[in-house]
């Protein structure tokens, strides 16, 4: 078994699109369609490093559900159809265009958090000591 230092580094866009283990690239990293697991099965990493929050939404929204507005807006417009030509059509490509990507989305943020090491910010030292003036 490999340590964290022999982990070959993976692509986060091959493994998170994918998937699989940021570390080893085998493993599963979700159990259903959004949830994580709690660690890999096959190099026992944890994944609890991982928050990706909202990140994936906001890819989704801005990637996939604006175009899909900006075409309903526009078909509505130009050929003035009924409500159900809307249901027909706008609905499902607003439903492809959320879900389809939110999992590879969710997964390559999280891969991305692995492979960069990115962790919640800290501050290291004391911001009083030496930067104000007592009077």
């Amino acid at each position: 078994m490999f340590t964290e230092l022999e982990w070959p580094p993976l692509s986060p866009i091959h493994t998170g699109l994918q998937g699989l283990c940021p570390r080893c690239g085998q493993g599963h990293l979700f159990q259903g369609f959004l949830t994580l697991r709690r660690k890999c099965e096959v190099c026992d990493l944890d994944y609890s490093f991982a928050d990706p929050a909202d990140g994936p939404a906001f890819f989704i929204m801005m990637f996939g559900c604006v175009p899909c507005m900006i075409f309903a807006v526009w078909f509505q417009t130009k050929f003035e159809p009924a409500l159900w030509v809307h249901l027909v059509t706008s609905m499902p490509l607003m439903l492809v265009t959320c879900l389809l990507p939110l999992r590879p989305v969710k997964g390559w943020l999280v891969a991305s958090q692995y492979f960069h090491n990115a962790h919640e910010g800290t501050i290291d030292r004391d911001w009083d000591s030496g930067n104000s003036t007592n009077q």
